[in-house]
């Protein structure tokens, strides 16, 4: 989803509330709208020509994160909204939090940043020279005492034609994912969608509606989970602490396979000729609820990568050749970089750049300039983004230190090296991050980290929930700098706001009685136990899955009973 940047609005919220800066300025986008003095923020809409190197969503977009796992920490999505909203209804929900935290009479809007570089004095004052142009042509020069850069990594899209031979001979129509607005001028056409991430499984599936026939074609396929979860609850609100807990404890390989027979339930995805050699886990996943559908009823026939052009025909690796072929659409990705700035400052290299926590240059003087929204979570990049800027605004205002020089470039080439272990190569899979676990990391740099087991001490209702329901990002809010004094009512309201937009009918059928939480607690609790005792020789254990159920059964109490 684009729109007001969330990122943007969230680092002007914090800080508009501290203070302590003379100016910051945020940019986002280099060709786009731009807010300054003293506070900078883009506002992307759907537009049906959108300009050179900028954001772009098509008609129909429906964000693929739930509404509870994507609001603002202190600002929760109204209860009426749907789990998974319409990109109108999240522009509308960007508004809501600008209108309520005042944040519009510190934008200027309508102003494009020529230029970020650093001040002559930098190693003295930290400051930075900007260059603007607003909507008549009108060029300014500013200094600030610090900069943050939101662009994202979907404002350059990657068309690798050159990977396509006969390309040139092409009599149909071709263009990139970010061009695609609606499906109507491809009724009864013949089209080809190249590449199976989120963009191209959802306009697969939307063009599958009107067109003679799609044809999806992907290298590698893909594992599909859907928006729907389990009991018909939002799937991205059942990854809890205690799933992350599994992650990080069980072998990669058993952990990957427990999520792949769990999509397997759903559909065989080799039955589909869907399924990928890779992993569950080495690559982003594909969220698409229709899919399957689409590909049941024939309307879409997936195709391995395309070995050639030849006029309006198609041939494929397999040696299958569709003729007619009207239109190719390349959902193939988007590069990043930063035009407007110094390459010294930040160098991008094959979508790679070198940055502490993916947010701040590890090599500059003083540390004022962040870049905010660089990556791409398992998870929501809403409250990502906002953490991230709640880490760089204390920062800048000196409350918090970045580590020395050597360090920082010690953990960026650590998570490059575990990246590349984990994940299929790919421009990609540069800055791939797990939800809960980078949200907890800056977390507890920004010194807002939930203390669970003190809250199971003192608090031991909202404890639970924190523990072993959704990962929201109220959690966030209870403590430390920020706290919000209404965290912890938004984490116990948080599954009415799941139902509000659910229950629009009134029904006679009794509700359904609660099963008690306590076996899940006791089982839970009994396997960290366990875990935590038999660290050492935890992967001896795996060899005989029947000896490791009789080690936790040996932690739980007596008359609790676990199959």
């Amino acid at each position: 989803m684009k729109g007001w940047s969330p990122s943007a609005m969230k680092a002007a919220m914090t800080l508009e509330v501290s203070g302590g800066l003379r100016w910051v300025m945020m940019v986002h986008a280099g060709g786009g709208d731009e807010v300054l003095l003293p506070l900078s923020l883009w506002l992307c809409h759907l537009q049906e020509n959108p300009e050179p190197d900028r954001a772009s969503i098509y008609h129909s977009v429906i964000i693929n994160t739930s509404k509870e796992m994507m609001c603002f920490s202190d600002f929760p999505i109204p209860a009426e909204f749907p789990n998974f909203m319409h990109n109108s209804l999240i522009m509308d929900y960007f508004r809501m939090y600008a209108d309520h935290f005042q944040l519009t009479k510190h934008i200027r809007f309508n102003t494009k940043v020529l230029q970020i570089k650093r001040r002559s004095d930098f190693s003295r004052s930290g400051q930075w020279d900007v260059e603007t142009e607003n909507r008549d042509g009108k060029r300014e020069k500013h200094i600030f005492d610090a900069v943050m850069i939101c662009i994202g990594h979907h404002c350059q899209p990657n068309l690798p034609l050159h990977d396509f031979p006969g390309i040139e001979t092409f009599k149909g129509k071709y263009f990139h994912s970010r061009d695609y607005k609606t499906p109507e001028e491809w009724r009864n056409k013949k089209v080809v969608v190249i590449g199976i991430g989120n963009s191209g499984g959802d306009i697969a599936v939307e063009l599958s509606r009107v067109t003679k026939q799609l044809y999806l074609s992907t290298r590698r396929g893909a594992w599909i989970l859907n928006r729907v979860g389990e009991g018909g609850i939002p799937l991205d609100l059942q990854f809890n602490r205690v799933v992350d807990f599994f992650r990080r404890i069980l072998p990669f390989g058993v952990f990957c396979s427990l999520g792949e027979s769990q999509l397997n339930r759903r559909f065989n995805h080799a039955l589909y000729s869907l399924k990928p050699k890779h992993r569950l886990f080495s690559q982003h996943p594909t969220i698409n609820d229709e899919l399957p559908n689409r590909i049941l009823s024939g309307t879409v026939q997936v195709k391995p990568n395309i070995r050639q052009f030849q006029g309006s025909s198609v041939e494929f690796e397999d040696g299958s050749i569709v003729e007619d072929i009207d239109l190719v659409v390349f959902a193939t990705g988007y590069k990043f970089s930063y035009p407007f700035l110094d390459s010294r400052v930040v160098s991008v290299t094959e979508n790679k750049a070198s940055l502490y926590k993916y947010v701040f240059p590890p090599e500059l003087d003083h540390p004022t300039l962040a870049i905010i929204g660089l990556v791409q979570p398992l998870g929501a990049i809403m409250p990502i983004s906002e953490m991230q800027a709640r880490w760089a605004t204390r920062v800048f205002k000196g409350c918090i230190k970045l580590p020395p020089a050597a360090a920082m470039l010690r953990d960026i080439k650590c998570k490059q090296e575990a990246m590349a272990k984990r994940y299929v190569a790919s421009p990609r899979h540069t800055i791939q991050v797990d939800y809960v676990d980078y949200m907890d990391q800056i977390a507890e740099l920004v010194g807002v980290r939930p203390r669970i087991m003190r809250m199971l001490l003192t608090d031991p209702q909202l404890g639970l929930k924190v523990l072993l329901g959704p990962s929201t990002p109220y959690q966030y809010r209870l403590r430390g700098p920020g706290k919000w004094a209404g965290a912890r009512q938004a984490i116990f309201t948080q599954w009415e706001r799941v139902a509000k937009p659910l229950q629009t009918r009134l029904s006679d059928e009794p509700k359904p009685k609660k099963a008690s939480k306590w076996p899940l607690i006791m089982f839970t609790a009994a396997v960290g136990l366990w875990a935590y005792h038999h660290r050492n020789n935890f992967p001896a254990f795996l060899q005989d899955p029947t000896a490791l159920l009789d080690n936790i059964r040996a932690f739980l109490p007596s008359g609790c009973k676990f199959p």
